[in-house]
């Protein structure tokens, strides 16, 4: 499954830290996490997976403590987890998770950015039963088959195990998250190119031409959204 993960996170990175949202969708999410149960990671595995990934794209630590601190300190602010399913050019599929403090917004403006930009929105489950939640793992170094005997040792299953040029992609359920981490971790290899939970496409396509470049940019809107935390989809770029 041609996801490239490497190309995508930096090209997503390279184009976050020039705005900085990045941070500030981090930070929200970290809130949450922190808000909804434990703020610390040892005992919250949704805010030990949100950190994990912050790490792999560089966010500041006082970016991290001040939204743990936040949350500690009972901050007022409310959000909804949010998740819409849409269509883009060619009939590619899109899913757009959200945090939004208001939802009539959020809503709108998700729908009006497929709507003038050769996509259209699908009611609640019309996508994401193509797709999988997976723990992902990117990390160098390593070769797939000494992760996967490192794994085996450790008693903890991977979905998947194999190389993309220079890195080593570990594909595992959801569950497995912490367990893989750990089980790297304690050979080791605690930097991650890539450390996440992601919903992988059953099945990608490939589009060309015009149908490419308004996907492209379809894509490129709906992650500016100021509520938007992640886009997935099925185009293999």
């Amino acid at each position: 499954m041609g996801r490239k993960w490497n190309n995508i996170k930096e090209k997503k990175a390279a184009k976050d830290q020039s705005t900085s949202r990045i941070y500030a969708k981090f930070g929200r999410e970290i809130y949450v996490a922190a808000k909804q149960g434990e703020p610390d990671p040892e005992s919250n595995g949704a805010l030990k997976v949100v950190l994990e990934r912050a790490k792999t794209y560089s966010v500041p630590k006082h970016i991290i403590d001040r939204a743990i601190e936040k949350a500690k300190g009972g901050g007022e602010e409310n959000y909804d987890e949010l998740r819409y399913e849409g269509f883009g050019p060619s009939g590619s599929m899109i899913i757009v998770d959200a945090l939004t403090n208001n939802v009539n917004r959020t809503a709108a403006e998700v729908r009006a950015t497929f709507g003038k930009n050769g996509g259209n929105m699908g009611v609640s489950g019309s996508v994401a039963y193509m797709f999988d939640t997976t723990a992902v793992f990117a990390l160098e170094n390593k070769s797939a088959d000494d992760v996967l005997e490192l794994l085996i040792e450790s008693d903890v299953d991977a979905r998947d195990v194999f190389e993309e040029g220079d890195t080593t992609i570990i594909y595992a359920e959801p569950d497995q998250f912490n367990a893989v981490q750990e089980a790297l971790k304690a050979q080791g290899i605690s930097e991650f190119n890539v450390a996440e939970l992601t919903m992988l496409p059953q099945t990608e396509v490939e589009l060309q031409g015009e149908d490419l470049q308004k996907f492209e940019r379809l894509i490129e809107l709906l992650e500016d959204l100021e509520d938007v935390q992640q886009v997935y989809h099925n185009v293999d770029l």
